[in-house]
């Protein structure tokens, strides 16, 4: 799947931006602020931007990118590569193209309190685009949280570790995160007399597994048991297992679940019946001939995380008011500078680098090699369902990538100078260059962070 930030083309989008709201509105400050699917959502720093304003940027970008504007690569200093575009000198963290001849088809749409310059969708009708409601609300929330703690770039982070000030740090950030996971816990206790499934999803390294732990811990200490049903113990045997456009069992699509053997367990079980749900040998690729009893009984919840969870294929003819959906995402919000962000994708690459490396034995280029097919999983089988969610959980931490780097830059240097894999790790190591990075042994045991760095109370 194409990513916003490594297309060279759409980076000279961005370029184009910066240079047009610097002329159109010389007051403001533009801030590029995260990506929805292909696209990239955009606001002002300190106010809001009107529809009219939204469209006389469209235009006037478009106009720019017909003058065919001159483009000055300078040099790559600093972490930076260094552009000059018609007397204005930027820094961006990614390279871009120097010719606007090579930009692609994009809308601009007004959304919110700024604007989506969206890829994906350009020439289709705008009734096919889904707005990012929870998302943008999950986006808002942390933001509002970072000004309350005088947080807003990562420079800011770099202070409080360089000032010594790591504790204070980490315990802000892990507050958060229990208060968060508490008020859901208290969500789900509101609606317990109809509730019978907790359905957790996210994409892959958001960090689903500790969250469900740290959940579950919340609902017990409330009296309410959390039943585990893994969707794994669902393939189908490994010869009927689909093959993807490379020839590969494909795992990760719906049909790789015996689908209509698990909705009538899943709809047994929210009936109050006792089923024998299997076990998947994945030795053998095929379904183990033993079996194990399940029943969710008055005082307990039936709980499915994975990355069909969200799917409404695995729940036919069942009562949507008996359902809990939990989306977890990983967006990441601090930004090196208001229009240079961190892209959330590549601080979930690095948290599977690192756990890779460290505790599945897989090596990072056999990682890097693998996660197209990830992305691919999840653009067909999780982001489209994110917004059917009752909650977003946001699972990235403040200080995390700065926990990361020392984890990170040993995996990375594994990668040899003539791995076809060699300018991924570079790019993942001039990003991690500008982090400071910090001592992790007063992270909590229980940290989402420690998923990927070791010493979980919830791993072996």
């Amino acid at each position: 799947m194409p990513e916003t930030h490594l297309l060279q083309s759409r980076q000279t989008v961005k370029l184009g931006l910066i240079v047009l709201i610097k002329e159109l509105f010389p007051e403001e400050s533009l801030k590029i602020a995260y990506t929805i699917g292909e696209g990239v959502f955009c606001r002002f720093k300190d106010t809001g931007i009107s529809v009219r304003e939204v469209r006389q940027i469209e235009l006037k970008l478009k106009e720019w990118i017909l003058s065919d504007p001159n483009i000055e690569f300078l040099k790559l200093e600093d972490g930076y590569y260094h552009y000059r575009v018609e007397g204005n000198d930027i820094k961006m963290i990614y390279p871009c193209e120097t010719s606007v001849k090579k930009i692609e088809p994009f809308t601009i749409i007004p959304y919110q309190d700024g604007f989506i310059v969206n890829f994906k969708e350009a020439g289709k009708e705008s009734a096919t685009w889904i707005p990012p409601d929870k998302l943008s609300a999950t986006y808002d929330k942390t933001q509002k949280w970072l000004k309350n703690i005088k947080l807003e770039l990562l420079r800011d982070v770099n202070n409080y570790i360089a000032s010594g000030a790591t504790l204070k740090l980490i315990g802000m950030t892990e507050a958060l995160h229990e208060k968060e996971i508490s008020d859901i816990a208290d969500m789900i206790l509101q609606r317990k007399t109809i509730l019978r499934v907790l359905l957790i999803s996210g994409a892959s390294s958001s960090g689903k597994t500790s969250f469900a732990q740290r959940l579950s811990t919340q609902l017990i200490v409330n009296g309410f048991n959390p039943v585990t049903l893994s969707l794994d113990d669902y393939f189908v045997d490994r010869e009927k297992t689909p093959l993807d456009a490379k020839g590969n069992y494909d795992f990760d699509c719906l049909e790789a679940l015996d689908l209509p053997f698990l909705n009538q367990q899943l709809s047994d079980l929210i009936d109050g019946k006792t089923v024998d749900t299997p076990i998947f040998d994945f030795v053998t690729g095929h379904r183990s001939t033993k079996t194990r009893k399940l029943h969710v009984g008055k005082d307990e919840i039936l709980v499915v995380e994975g990355i069909h969870a969200l799917n409404p294929a695995l729940f036919t003819n069942v009562n949507r008011n008996v359902l809990f959906k939990v989306y977890i995402t990983a967006l990441y919000e601090l930004n090196i500078d208001l229009t240079n962000r961190i892209p959330s994708t590549e601080v979930r690459m690095i948290r599977r680098i690192v756990r890779g490396d460290r505790f599945r034995g897989t090596h990072p280029e056999e990682t890097l090699k693998q996660w197209e097919n990830v992305r691919l999983g999840e653009y067909n089988n999780v982001f489209k369902f994110q917004e059917e969610s009752d909650v977003m959980f946001n699972s990235s931490l403040l200080y995390e990538i700065n926990a990361l780097r020392p984890f990170a830059v040993e995996a990375l240097n594994k990668i040899e100078d003539d791995s076809p894999y060699v300018e991924t790790k570079e790019r993942l190591l001039k990003l991690l260059s500008f982090c400071e990075p910090m001592d992790t042994s007063k992270i909590p045991f229980n940290s989402i962070m420690r998923e990927f760095i070791g010493g979980s109370i919830y791993f072996d």
